[in-house]
């Protein structure tokens, strides 16, 4: 089972952690990705082209499933203007073992950081806005997962 969103409003991570639950598996990873208050910040604005970007969170997905035994993959990613605190995106894995829920819901983060395609425009208190740049570090935390 693969659920994969792009969506506006807020998301129920405990639901979706219970839905991936059902799938019989021994293990399910999860991780939730908020708004972080850097400084001035008081929001965050996401922007992206819809079919790209769920075509990209599907072949994230797929990957996934092809490196570990997977009962099941969620990916929920949110677009618009989010505040601080607010949930960003939402991965979780299901599969017998811990190891391969851990490791795969990992590899999807890294992957969405660098191959999802989000555009993110932080906006500061004093009502300036500047794009988020590509960080090095998260590049180099997809390529060490290799092919």
């Amino acid at each position: 089972m693969k659920k994969i969103e792009v969506i506006t409003g807020d998301f129920d991570a405990g639901a979706e952690i219970a839905n991936l639950s059902t799938l019989g598996g021994g293990a399910v990873a999860s991780f939730v990705g908020q708004v972080r208050g850097d400084g001035d910040l008081i929001a965050l604005e996401l922007e992206h082209y819809p079919a790209m970007t769920e075509q990209a969170l599907r072949q994230i997905a797929d990957k996934a499933a092809q490196k570990w035994d997977l009962h099941g993959i969620t990916i929920i990613h949110r677009v618009g203007r989010l505040k601080i605190g607010e949930q960003i995106v939402l991965t979780c894995t299901c599969s017998d073992h811990r190891q391969a829920a851990i490791e795969a819901c990992a590899f999807i983060m890294d992957q969405l950081k660098t191959a999802a395609p989000f555009w993110k425009k932080e906006i500061s208190r004093n009502g300036s806005e500047s794009w988020v740049e590509e960080r090095a570090s998260d590049v180099e935390a997809a390529e060490n997962w290799g092919g």
